[in-house]
């Protein structure tokens, strides 16, 4: 058993799981698993993306529209309690609530080497592999347990194995309820009721001599229907089955094959496992794990990155052998560990590629790993930040592949939210509120006054399509998605109101999630134009009209779009000398509050810069200032929010600052965000926010090391992308960039930044381009 080196991408443990929150994360987009590593009783908590309560909903209120302009005169006259008490009947969708996402369930394994001490415990997440490995001594036998998620197969793939002939006996359960079985030795549990462990699974039972079948609804109107198959094959011993067990004996090695379906994808789950599962079994273990192997690298190994540091202490080469739960507790104790920052931000791209991919779902709340039956928030799709967020790392992470499945959903979202657009606000285009699930639903989710009546979902969420042809150039891609990007915008030409003093504002409307205090003493969330809302207005439309002169179309389109552009609110600095959250300026009821929705223009947006906006730079600098010093950052997406923006600002110490109190106070054990609960977006946000430290591309110029803290003395980064087309890596010492090297991937003219040197070339595509720190050519060659 080797324990990592210095700067392996392991995460590492000298003990099983004993909860959750410690066990260790695998998947391939559509499949997830979270292994616990219990040395008698492994359990493998299951979940695929498409198992989710209930079927469509069509919960469009069908009174909104004819009670808008009600509402809107009401919020006009400042009688915003009125206009909320009717915003909660006649706005909130008919039911109020969306679908909610759901566990698969748990495969377990019962191993029968129930006697003596355990020795030498060792479990890993290997990140440049994408494999769960258990390793263990009991009884003077080795035993080892190798386990990943193919995306090329579709299955979970679990191998064990033993240095003793003979020494592997075991039997299975698959599992769906509401509570896990004892970890401890089979044969001492006294086998009387277990508290739900089976209460969610209609048919359970062996379908072969080596194979059993775990099939389901998950219940409600049009319900989903799953089922899972797993199938053993031995070398040595035999398998057989009992009941709904597989039962081996006596085995040399085992691997076991793990496949799952739903009725969102196939009419009949259990024979497309079946097919699946027999497609899979002609395969050696080899041909499975090349096949991963090979696909999953390709993705993970396009990034690198190495930071080294001069802080006292314990040095890196030693926190690296420690286990990662360790390293973490020492980071809450006041340790900085720079391997572990490299760790975590390779961590956020593993399991963007673990949870995204080409043909499965979106990434939700959680990823694709949940355990509850009615999860928090449901593990739908929060779409006023917290779904953005999980897709901030795709482009500058090089992983515009797992970008995909949002654009995916986003299409199935454009239907409905045509329907929802029409029936209650009687707009064209489409729409979306603050949340979204499976089906796609975009009527309003919960009767939550600062979230609930929110309608720019959908606009946002339209920024990405811009963001993705940006970074890869792609003209078909944009040619596919601009007229989606178009329907949004004639939402907001059409939602638009006068606001009575020459502007066009939206209304009704809020700032997620936050509450201001009104002149007379009354608190109150609803109000017309929003800062945020006028802020994803500026960039939606000047993303359209880019790409309607790029497509050289809808020219009539376009000058409409800069005639309104013209009449909504610019950003206003407020008397703290802050970013104004509203039209007027209000003062908040929670001004630490994690929302720091009136910055969207500093980032995701990129109409507050240093350089080009100073003055409306410095203003967000004392909005962050004034957030934080009132408790802001207490939840981890929250926090990963602030370290994008620090960076943005070019405050390198303060982004590095955000990034320890992330990991020490908003981090679990297995390296998971944390909101609290789980939530897999300050992950995601973290690894982008890093990523923004070292290279930025959105002020129309690549810009070399704009946010380096000091502590990151020297390192390198291979292969984060920037918008144009271009692959980057930088290697720096004592904090200045020695080699910058470019690889183009389309003709084009850079514009390269360096601290205070900018320098313009010439870039072709197929080329690669070495630059020193004056950011003269050292080399080119054709890649």
């Amino acid at each position: 058993m080797n324990k990592p080196t210095q700067n392996t991408m392991k995460l590492w443990y000298n003990k099983p799981a004993e909860n959750w929150e410690e066990a260790l994360p695998l998947g391939n987009g559509r499949l997830g698993g979270m292994v616990f590593g219990n040395v008698y009783s492994e359990r493998i908590q299951l979940n695929e993306d498409s198992v989710w309560y209930g079927g469509p909903m069509d919960r469009n209120n069908p009174d909104a529209a004819s009670n808008l302009q009600r509402i809107r005169s009401l919020i006009s006259e400042g009688r915003m309690k009125e206009a909320e008490e009717l915003s909660v009947m006649a706005l909130s969708g008919t039911p109020e609530g969306q679908r909610h996402y759901e566990p698969l369930g748990d495969l377990y394994l019962f191993f029968r080497n129930e006697k003596g001490s355990v020795m030498d415990y060792y479990r890993e997440l290997d990140l440049e592999t994408g494999t769960v490995r258990v390793e263990y001594c009991l009884e003077g036998v080795h035993y080892k347990r190798e386990i990943f998620t193919s995306y090329p197969h579709g299955a979970m793939v679990i191998r064990l194995t033993a240095d003793k002939s003979g020494a592997i006996s075991l039997h299975t359960q698959l599992s769906r309820g509401t509570a896990p079985w004892n970890y401890e030795p089979f044969n001492t549990h006294k086998f009387r009721y277990n508290g739900g462990f089976n209460a969610y699974v209609d048919k359970s039972y062996a379908i072969s001599p080596d194979s059993s079948v775990m099939a389901g609804q998950c219940g409600g109107n049009e319900a989903i229907s799953f089922a899972s198959m797993l199938k053993i094959q031995t070398e040595g011993g035999c398998v057989s089955t009992l009941g709904n067990s597989v039962i081996v004996e006596r085995a040399d090695a085992v691997t076991l094959l793990l496949t799952a379906n739903t009725t969102y994808r196939e009419a009949d789950p259990v024979k497309a496992c079946m097919g699946q599962t027999e497609s899979l079994a002609a395969l050696s273990y080899q041909e499975l794990y090349q096949a991963h192997s090979k696909d999953y690298g390709i993705l993970f190994s396009r990034v690198q990155l190495h930071i080294n540091d001069n802080i006292t202490g314990i040095e890196d080469s030693d926190k690296s052998c420690l286990p990662t739960d360790v390293r973490l507790e020492r980071m809450k104790k006041g340790e900085e560990d720079i391997g572990l920052i490299n760790l975590f931000f390779q961590y956020g791209r593993y399991l963007l590629i673990a949870s995204s991919r080409p043909g499965a779902l979106p990434a939700n709340l959680q990823g694709i790993w949940n355990k509850d039956m009615l999860p928090a928030w449901d593990s739908k799709y929060t779409i006023n930040i917290n779904t953005q967020m999980n897709y901030w790392p795709a482009e500058t992470c090089n992983l515009s592949e797992c970008h995909l499945p949002l654009f995916d959903h986003l299409e199935r979202m454009r239907v409905n939210g045509r329907k929802t657009a029409s029936i209650m606000y009687g707009c064209r285009g489409f729409m979306a509120h603050h949340n979204t699930d499976i089906w796609a639903d975009t009527a309003p989710q919960d009767v939550c006054l600062s979230s609930t009546y929110w309608v720019m979902g959908a606009a946002w969420l339209c920024l990405h399509l811009w963001e993705h042809y940006e970074f890869t150039k792609d003209l078909d891609f944009l040619k596919e998605s601009y007229n989606t990007m178009k329907e949004a915008v004639e939402f907001i030409i059409d939602f638009l109101i006068e606001d009575g003093n020459g502007n066009l504002v939206t209304s009704p409307t809020l700032s997620p999630e936050n509450e201001y205090r009104l002149p007379n003493g009354e608190t109150a969330v609803i109000c017309m134009g929003a800062s945020m809302d006028n802020q994803i207005i500026h960039a939606l439309f000047n993303a359209c009209m880019k790409a309607s002169v790029i497509l050289e179309t809808d020219k009539e389109f376009r000058e409409e779009m800069i005639r309104i552009s013209a009449k909504v609110p610019e950003m206003k600095i407020g008397k703290y000398g802050q970013i104004m959250e509203w039209t007027q300026d209000y003062e908040e009821i929670d001004p630490g509050h994690r929302h720091i929705s009136h910055l969207f223009a500093l980032h995701p947006g990129n109409q507050i810069s240093v350089e080009k906006t100073p003055d409306l730079a410095e203003a967000a600098k004392k909005t962050l200032n004034r957030r934080l010093a009132n408790g802001g950052g207490h939840t981890g997406w929250s926090r990963a929010w602030i370290i994008n923006m620090w960076a943005r600002l070019e405050e390198g110490e303060k982004a590095y600052q955000n990034i320890l109190e992330l990991l020490r106070n908003s981090t679990l054990p297995n390296l998971f965000d944390n909101h609290p609960p789980f939530q897999i977006d300050g992950n995601f946000g973290c690894s982008a926010g890093i990523a923004e430290m070292l290279l930025q591309s959105h002020q129309e110029e690549i810009h070399i090391l704009p946010a380096l803290p000091s502590a990151w003395k020297e390192g390198y980064v291979k292969g984060l992308k920037a918008r144009g087309g271009y692959e980057i890596d930088i290697s720096w010492k004592e904090g200045n960039a020695n080699e910058i090297t470019i690889r183009a991937a389309y003709d084009g003219k850079i514009r390269l930044r360096v601290k205070d040197k900018t320098e313009d070339f010439n870039a072709l595509a197929g080329m690669t381009y070495i630059l020193d720190n004056k950011l003269q050519c050292i080399s080119t060659y054709k890649r």
